[in-house]
């Protein structure tokens, strides 16, 4: 069983539960003061193919991408992510991630979160007297996930990433598990150039099927401006789940980061 949303109804969630993370976060630190001071950190980017949350999937297409950071102490922040089909506006998928920092030291966190709701769409086409409509169906997946992560040096930092997430229509995938280790490096390259590089090596189950593969994201950014350019590759080493052979995008993207005061 799946749902039928139309597009109004999208923007009433999507402000709802965005306003609901906002005054969360808040909340989220106890101090004397009347105000609380929010993080908050949004990128918007345009990319000729749109890659998923896991990276073993793509739209295949142009996409625009939206991800928010809101975090209103050192543990708890909101994060959702925002997917588009750039040549009709369709969605395609909206994730809203809630993490907490259980362990929070200088060399070492760990941090626990789950995606609710996750929410991704997908094209209904059905028959109407003389011709056939389209409409976007919406599948119900409960993700959680759980991240180590080891802090090497000032630019260096290493992770497992661990998700499993639970299908609850029929539509959807029953059962998904990923495993990915991940390493971050910021490599600076003079004096306003910084390249953020991000492989991973993960596993991926979905149902009886699985499989390896290998991804990586390379960002270039300047201390002079907010946009920034880069791109992600895909390329599954040992797997039996349907994809491409070898998968890669090019996006521009604008940074926004700014401290808000919010009151209690």
């Amino acid at each position: 069983m799946c749902f039928q949303v139309s597009k109004v109804e999208f923007v009433k969630i999507i402000l709802a539960v965005c306003a609901f993370g906002l005054v969360r976060v808040s909340n989220a630190q106890q101090t004397d003061s009347t105000t609380q001071m929010v993080n908050f950190r949004a990128t918007a980017s345009i990319t000729n193919n749109g890659f998923s949350f896991i990276p073993a999937f793509s739209l295949g297409k142009p996409a625009a991408i939206f991800n928010l950071n809101i975090n209103g102490g050192n543990r708890f922040s909101f994060e959702p992510e925002f997917r588009f089909a750039l040549q009709d506006g369709r969605p395609w998928s909206f994730i809203f991630i809630w993490r907490y920092k259980i362990i929070d030291q200088k060399r070492f966190q760990l941090t626990a979160g789950t995606h609710f709701p996750a929410v991704p769409f997908r094209v209904l086409a059905y028959e109407t007297s003389p011709q056939v409509k389209n409409t976007l169906a919406v599948s119900r997946v409960i993700p959680v996930e759980i991240t180590p992560n080891l802090v090497v040096g000032k630019r260096l930092s290493m992770s497992f990433f661990c998700l499993y997430a639970k299908g609850i229509s029929d539509d959807a995938v029953n059962h998904t598990s990923l495993v990915s280790f991940r390493v971050i490096s910021i490599v600076p390259l003079g004096k306003n150039l910084t390249m953020r590089i991000n492989p991973q090596l993960f596993h991926l189950k979905l149902d009886s099927k699985s499989g390896v593969y290998f991804a990586s994201n390379v960002t270039l950014s300047s201390s002079k401006t907010s946009f920034f350019v880069g791109s992600t590759l895909n390329a599954p080493l040992k797997t039996d789940i349907s994809g491409r052979a070898f998968d890669w995008n090019l996006s521009l993207g604008y940074l926004l980061d700014k401290k808000l005061m919010v009151k209690k």
